[in-house]
């Protein structure tokens, strides 16, 4: 029966999330049924479920309720709802969704072939189980562009951010072995995997639960080995970026010249209030050490605007800040009065009006910060990996090693000879169209 049956998967959310996704679509398609690409094609949709923020779970939500519209109209026969807003609200998914058919927790995932077997049986099935079954590592079938992957070195989360519920969601951190990285790593090269993206909730703290010490610049140097292209790093917390990493960095060439570093704030009395350290000048001395140690580095980094408390002088420090540091990528955001944790309690709580229209304040100085870094690039040859081609525009588009995927754009250029998907080549920069850079392929 299993091949008749169309399965659906539909993954929200960051990219640790997406690898618990991966790792489900791996065991379904092994069990033998068919993997479709849209949820409306499906006969057992998949939600695979964000909740970290409040945009998020709404996203998650509304993709529900499109599901339990198509089995109404006799589509989806069956749903499942597995991931971070399964795991964060067990019992309202429970009761407030009662055509889902079933709900499964973070540390339930590897049943999910039992699942889908048991509510095609028309059973109801809600487990959660423990997080700390959670898996980490598996088989996966990838769902990414072929050429590069997201490689989960650790999961969970000590550093508890008074504002953020990762702990509550995912658990303590837990690191996953070198060996068992190395070995996942070889195995996505030897698919075709040229560009290697490290996640964690916090990357920067690999290894410190299972060696007693920060093991990420030997992951790193024992990564760098490998047959790979380009090694980038996602979720640096600032306190942890020795002068250890920053030196492996600056001296491996496959790592990619470029941090993520979510800052969130830099007015010293609203990170103790986040439960972080730091301050204007301490994370301005990181920047000023890493831009000197590793020359062209490109820094990414997420700001909250209306953390509770935060005043107007408080927020345009953080405004100053950010148009002093002039980082290559921003986001920021307002902040999210999130359940069950500390600073959903504490005083003083901005109105959303206010947040918001901070937030659109920060994005619109580096809206015109981006502009100045694009007209920069004008000129300048870089190598850039190949990811599409547009035919409104008659070009093809890609990233160099400043782009993260999904999160950063992408540049477009043209080509007088066929390029193919995964293809690096060398782009001059000719323009500057809209803070998207626009270039040839030369050589």
């Amino acid at each position: 029966m299993a091949e008749k049956i169309k399965v659906g998967v539909v993954s929200l959310g960051c990219p640790k999330n997406q690898c618990d996704a991966e790792m489900m679509l791996a065991k379904i398609e092994k069990a033998g049924y068919k993997i479709v690409p849209e949820a409306g094609l499906a006969d057992v949709v998949v939600i695979n479920t964000c909740g970290f923020i409040q945009s998020a779970k709404e996203e998650a939500i509304e993709e529900i309720i499109e599901a339990i519209n198509r089995k109404n109209d006799g589509i989806n026969k069956k749903i499942i709802v597995t991931g971070c807003l399964a795991q964060r609200y067990q019992q309202q998914m429970d009761e407030e969704f009662p055509e889902v058919d079933g709900v499964l927790g973070l540390g339930k995932n590897q049943d999910i072939i039992e699942t889908i077997e048991r509510v095609l049986k028309h059973e109801r099935v809600i487990d959660f189980g423990n997080i700390e079954d959670h898996k980490l590592d598996g088989d996966r079938m990838q769902s990414t562009l072929p050429h590069y992957a997201y490689l989960r070195i650790a999961d969970g989360c000590d550093n508890c951010c008074t504002y953020c519920a990762i702990p509550k969601i995912r658990g303590r951190f837990r690191s996953r072995t070198m060996e068992n990285i190395v070995a996942e790593a070889e195995g996505l090269i030897e698919s075709g995997v040229k560009e290697l993206i490290l996640v964690a909730q916090d990357t920067t703290r690999y290894g410190e639960d299972l060696y007693g010490k920060i093991m990420l610049p030997e992951l790193l140097n024992k990564l760098c080995e490998l047959d790979v292209k380009w090694i980038r790093l996602l979720y640096c917390y600032p306190e942890r970026v020795t002068d250890e990493l920053i030196d492996t960095i600056a001296k491996q060439d496959k790592i990619c010249k470029y941090m993520d570093l979510p800052l969130q704030h830099c007015n010293a009395d609203i990170l103790k209030d986040m439960n972080r350290t730091g301050d204007r000048e301490s994370l301005t001395a990181l920047i000023n050490k890493l831009r000197t140690k590793i020359p062209g580095i490109t820094l990414r980094t997420t700001f909250i605007t209306g953390f509770p408390g935060e005043t107007e002088e408080q927020f345009t420090e953080l405004a100053e800040f950010a148009h002093e540091v002039k980082f290559e990528r921003l986001g920021c955001f307002a902040y999210s009065q999130e359940d069950e944790t500390p600073a959903a309690d504490f005083p003083n709580q901005v109105a959303d009006a206010e947040k918001e229209h901070r937030a659109e304040i920060i994005m619109e100085q580096q809206d015109v910060r981006v502009g100045d870094y694009c007209n920069d690039k004008i000129g300048t040859e870089t190598e850039a990996v190949v990811e599409g081609y547009d035919r409104y525009s008659e070009m093809f588009f890609g990233r160099d090693a400043s782009y993260a995927p999904e999160i950063d754009g992408m540049m477009y250029f043209t080509s007088e000879k066929k390029l193919g998907l995964g293809d690096f080549v060398k782009v001059k920069i000719t323009d500057n169209l809209d803070n998207n850079l626009l270039g040839e392929v030369i050589g």
